[in-house]
Formats: C-alpha cells, sequence, structure tokens
C-alpha cells in the first residue's frame, strides 16, 4: 500500500531522521506521537505531524501496530530512503518516471502523470491546486532522495 500525505521537504535528510527519533520505541497513541512531533522538531502543528507519520511510515521509519505508532530501528541510506520513497508514497514512482534528461517543472510533471484519484477531483472543487503542490512536493523529495535533480528552472532524472 502506497500512502499519500507528503509533507513539505525541509532542509535536508538529517530532518527526516530527526522526527523519525522524536517517535518513541514502545508503541504511543497517535496523539501523543503526534505532541512529541511538534515538541522535538521543527513541525509546527499537529495536522503537519499526523502527515509525517504516516510519510515516516511510508518510508519504513515508523510503524503502526494496534492503532498506535512506534519508531523503527536504523537508518537506511539516502539511496534505500529513495527506494522507500518511490515504492511506499503515492504519486512518487509516476512522477520520478515522468523525469528525463530535459528538465520539466513542476506543471509540466502534473500535466504528464495522471495520479489524481476520481474521487478527490469529484469532491474537491480545489483538487488541480491541492494536486500541483503535492506534484511539486513530491518533486522537491525525489531531489532530496538523489531521484531527481534541479537544472535550468526544471528537475530532470537522477540528480
Amino acid at each position: 500500500m502506497r500512502l499519500k500525505p507528503v509533507p513539505p521537504v525541509p532542509e535536508g535528510i538529517d530532518a527526516v531522521f530527526d522526527v523519525q527519533a522524536a517517535l518513541p520505541l514502545t508503541p504511543g497513541t497517535e496523539s501523543d506521537c503526534c505532541a512529541r512531533v511538534v515538541a522535538r522538531t521543527f513541525v509546527g502543528e499537529r495536522g503537519d505531524a499526523e502527515d509525517w507519520l504516516s510519510f515516516l511510515r511510508a518510508l519504513g521509519l515508523a510503524r503502526e501496530t494496534g492503532g498506535k505508532y512506534v519508531r523503527e530501528r536504523g537508518t537506511p541510506d539516502r539511496d534505500e530512503l529513495g527506494n522507500r520513497f518511490r515504492e511506499g508514497v503515492y504519486g512518487a514512482r509516476e512522477v520520478v518516471a515522468a523525469l528525463g534528461d530535459t528538465p520539466k517543472t513542476g506543471d509540466d510533471v502534473f500535466e504528464s502523470v495522471d495520479i489524481v484519484p476520481r474521487w478527490e477531483r469529484e469532491r474537491n472543487p480545489e483538487w488541480e491546486a491541492v494536486w500541483r503542490e503535492r506534484v511539486g512536493r513530491l518533486l522537491d523529495w525525489a531531489v532530496l532522495f538523489g531521484l531527481a535533480g534541479r537544472r535550468n528552472g526544471g528537475y530532470v532524472a537522477d540528480g
């Protein structure tokens, strides 16, 4: 299963591990985990902390068990995080696959991938703006994880 939440990309990979380190090693409730993330990291709001919990799960850095969350042990390298991102985050695989040697803007990539679920198009009149932002975030994460690079005002494959 691929998870959808995509928080804004931080300054570096170390920030991802900082959020992971804020999670307990023994299962804690979502509320407790979110409070810990907000209190111990740069994440400023509970809703953002919820996105981070799901994102860390998608990266294999946290696990949900019995409705509670727990930090996974270990520190994967950048390549492994990139693989986990591509396989665990909804839309990441398609966005990365849309890149090549010619720089593409976020809007170019948005137009070239079909990742917006029909039900989201029907329930949210602002779906296009939401998903353009999501594609932009996916691209920024792809850069952080070494799956893409920035060149000439756009994104290219493999950094």
